[in-house]
């Protein structure tokens, strides 16, 4: 397996593309998490079957956020995708989230070329409301049997405030 933060980029963060790896799939209760040190995906544990990953959860290479790992991406689509694959994928926001004290970004994305949907999704918008409520409310609970109240949904911000906080990200992996 190649290690992700030397064969990938960022990507093409001021056009809205960016490269985005796979942790977990949608619906998985398996917390896999890439481990920069090894160049490996490792299973860090099992979730409780409540809290399934509401929809694939990934990471863009050669970003730190705040928190200390690479910055967190949410990647809407259709199906579960497997761990381990890479997507270009479009920013639609991101969702403000704090974990244990620390940001934790979640960027908002979907593939860059989706046929299925005609590439029709563009922004936070086009998820809708119900889309948006149910990600809060996995985020806000998930670590509620083992760690009650560490996690807080902060809000929602656009394209732009997405962009933001990647190019911030890209600077901290850099330094």
């Amino acid at each position: 397996m190649a290690d992700f933060n030397k064969v990938l980029t960022p990507g093409d963060i001021d056009n809205g593309l960016l490269n985005t790896v796979v942790e977990i799939s949608e619906g998985s209760i398996m917390k896999i998490e890439w481990d920069r040190q090894r160049a490996a995906f490792m299973l860090d544990r099992v979730e409780p079957a409540i809290f399934a990953k509401p929809c694939n959860y990934g990471f863009i290479p050669r970003t730190l956020d705040e928190d200390g790992d690479e910055l967190d991406t949410l990647i809407v689509c259709n199906e579960p995708l497997p761990t381990g694959v890479w997507l270009e994928a479009k920013i639609l926001g991101v969702l403000n989230f704090e974990d244990d004290g620390e940001m934790d970004h979640k960027i908002v994305v979907v593939p860059a070329d989706d046929r299925n949907t005609g590439d029709s999704i563009s922004s936070l918008e086009d998820l809708g409301e119900r889309w948006k409520q149910k990600i809060e409310h996995h985020f806000a609970h998930y670590k509620d049997l083992k760690k009650p109240g560490s996690t807080k949904v902060l809000g929602w911000g656009n394209i732009e405030d997405a962009k933001k906080i990647i190019r911030e990200c890209i600077e901290r992996y850099k330094a």
